[in-house]
């Protein structure tokens, strides 16, 4: 027992002084780190040719394709997950992730409907337009932005929130998609 209190003592004592420091270390990392890259020509091709394919699926459509990714990933398959993993945005992402020393943990672009066009690595589902953030960016609309609570990230262990924003097509100043970037705390306290 005490040593399970030392472990959670030592979780608590790794976190940011308070959640609002963390917050507002999010919003500069967005600005200082994010937006450079978010709306590059190559992640809005991307999305807007995403939006031509799935703007008539249905629900069911949907949450077949969802269940497919989640059954995939369970088992390693990898029919559905493969051509958005492998895809050059994806690669795109990947490259990002790496550049930012540690910082960020994954990055994920999401189409109009909430799908992923491209991940830096396998997400658990493939259908994101049930999340906050999806709905509190690309249905919000152009300037919205989500920022996460803080949680402990199980694959690493560490504290993590994630920033989301709304992915605006420049040319016709409309909401496309969405972009979430998951963020150690560490690495910005």
């Amino acid at each position: 027992m005490n040593k399970l209190i030392s472990i959670a003592f030592a979780g608590l004592m790794a976190l940011p002084a308070t959640a609002g420091e963390f917050d507002q270390a999010l919003r500069f990392f967005l600005d200082d780190e994010i937006r450079n890259w978010a709306h590059s020509p190559e992640l809005v091709a991307a999305i807007n040719a995403q939006n031509l394919v799935t703007a008539g699926l249905s629900q069911g459509d949907i949450d077949s394709m969802d269940q497919a990714w989640r059954s995939e990933a369970a088992a390693d398959a990898a029919d559905t997950i493969t051509p958005v993993l492998n895809n050059p945005l994806s690669a795109f992402l990947r490259r990002q992730v790496a550049d930012s020393a540690g910082a960020m943990t994954e990055v994920i672009v999401m189409d109009a409907r909430g799908l992923n066009v491209a991940v830096s690595e396998i997400t658990g589902d493939y259908w994101q337009g049930d999340e906050a953030k999806h709905i509190d960016t690309y249905a919000v609309g152009a300037d919205a932005v989500h920022i996460s609570e803080l949680e402990v990230d199980g694959s690493t262990g560490k504290y993590q929130g994630q920033i989301s924003l709304t992915i605006v097509d420049p040319a016709s100043g409309q909401p496309i998609g969405a972009l979430t970037v998951g963020v150690i705390a560490d690495a910005l306290m």
